[in-house]
């Protein structure tokens, strides 16, 4: 039953479920998945939502079904590790999702209301999660702030908590000032143990500084990147169209190939 199960391609979900299985027996499993725990798989169920947002970012529908599908598989995998733990199963993490988005969403599944906005709803969806922390004696304004988040979210959140209860700057001049300040000390670091405390100074004002601005400060570095891939990919072309590579060129002639390339970019419009 599991084989035709296992080779069924409308096989959906339990389909999945039985592959996982499958790959974690003892006796016939893969070697590799059979090796791997909760801390070796967390990297790429990390790298796996990366992947999903980049698709999203790219626009690249047709492989945003499969970005998906491996970001599905790590919630599988770890469902799994965790049944054989005895600790819980595939079906009681998704109980426990429907479960939290029930009475997340009283205006939709209760009798509240659906006459609010979306900033309101972001309210009581706040208070709502304060009540659930409280409930799992997370007391302290900042508990429940995931430990494992990337650095730049993670400092967002602290920051959204620590601003609901008035420990803000009012405004985005305080925080200009404020990233002039460690700007300041940055340069005026002793050594490298200094600079290292300073230079995160620096990123955690730059994140409050996108806080206020409402600037999302992943999708701001991540079109960064892009442009500076784009345009550097401009420079490579014009040297090749030389006959060089950019280890034949130098720091001068890279930098006028760049602003080329942003007068090109400007040109397009």
């Amino acid at each position: 039953m599991s084989d035709d199960l296992i080779h069924n391609p409308n096989g959906g979900m339990p389909r999945l479920v039985e592959i996982m299985r499958r790959l974690r027996d003892p006796d016939s499993g893969c070697p590799w998945d059979l090796e791997q725990d909760f801390a070796t798989i967390a990297p790429y169920t990390i790298e796996e939502a990366y992947e999903v947002a980049d698709a999203i970012e790219r626009e690249a529908w047709d492989e945003l079904k499969g970005e998906l599908g491996d970001l599905l598989f790590q919630s599988v995998f770890h469902a799994h590790m965790a049944s054989e733990r005895g600790l819980f199963t595939f079906d009681e993490v998704a109980d426990t999702m429907s479960d939290k988005m029930v009475a997340r969403h009283p205006h939709v599944f209760g009798d509240e209301s659906r006459e609010k906005s979306a900033d309101q709803q972001t309210v009581d969806w706040e208070k709502i999660k304060a009540a659930e922390r409280a409930a799992k004696a997370q007391t302290g304004v900042l508990d429940g702030v995931a430990l494992g988040l990337p650095a730049l979210l993670r400092a967002l959140k602290l920051q959204n908590r620590a601003a609901r209860v008035g420990f803000d700057w009012p405004s985005t001049d305080e925080v200009m000032d404020k990233v002039a300040e460690e700007m300041d000390e940055l340069r005026k670091a002793e050594n490298a143990e200094h600079a290292f405390e300073e230079f995160g100074d620096l990123l955690f004002v730059m994140a409050n500084l996108a806080r206020h601005m409402k600037i999302d400060p992943e999708a701001a570095l991540r079109a960064a990147n892009a442009k500076f891939t784009r345009r550097f990919a401009y420079i490579e072309a014009a040297l090749a169209e030389q006959g060089k590579t950019p280890t034949d060129s130098n720091l001068t002639e890279m930098d006028a190939l760049w602003d080329a390339a942003k007068a090109a970019e400007r040109a397009k419009g």
